[in-house]
């Protein structure tokens, strides 16, 4: 009996990863994105989609969240306190996902979390749209944050 209730729990896993795998691969196809990689047992794609901005997001189906992440700058290693806060102040504008560090503190990562369980074509379609609207709007301001060690000024924007 209790071999049967384990194996029971083990299906119902695989086979919902599996479904949330496919929900998702079909809403990217249905969104015309490039899929570059995709791994079914990792429920993992990376894709793009250059109309957009979009080149190697990344996507990660970890039961109950659909995580994506898109790399969008590495920040000089002497980085000012104008530039964290400019970001900071910016993800106030962001309608969906947000910028966020990655454990070194130099790489800025456009990231949004959703309920997977719930996704629809439209919430993951608004991830998008706010990642590609970010791009567009912001864009130079995020390349002098690369190039720049201490003459940006936050004002500027």
């Amino acid at each position: 009996m209790c071999l049967s209730v384990v194996l029971c729990l083990l299906y119902y896993i695989y086979y919902m990863e599996n479904n949330y795998f496919n929900k998702v691969k079909g809403y990217l196809l249905e969104l015309d994105f490039q899929i570059t990689y995709e791994d079914d047992t990792e429920c993992v794609f990376v894709v793009e989609k250059e109309s957009l901005g979009v080149k190697n997001l990344v996507i990660g189906c970890a039961e109950p969240l659909l995580i994506m992440e898109q790399y969008i700058l590495e920040l000089p290693e002497q980085a000012s306190a104008d530039i964290y806060r400019s970001l900071l102040q910016k993800n106030r504008d962001i309608i969906h996902g947000a910028f966020v560090l990655d454990e070194t503190g130099r790489k800025v990562i456009f990231r949004d979390t959703l309920q997977i369980e719930m996704l629809d074509l439209c919430e993951i379609e608004a991830t998008f749209n706010s990642l590609a609207l970010l791009l567009s709007e912001y864009s130079d301001q995020l390349i002098q944050f690369s190039k720049d060690k201490t003459e940006y000024s936050y004002e500027h924007i």
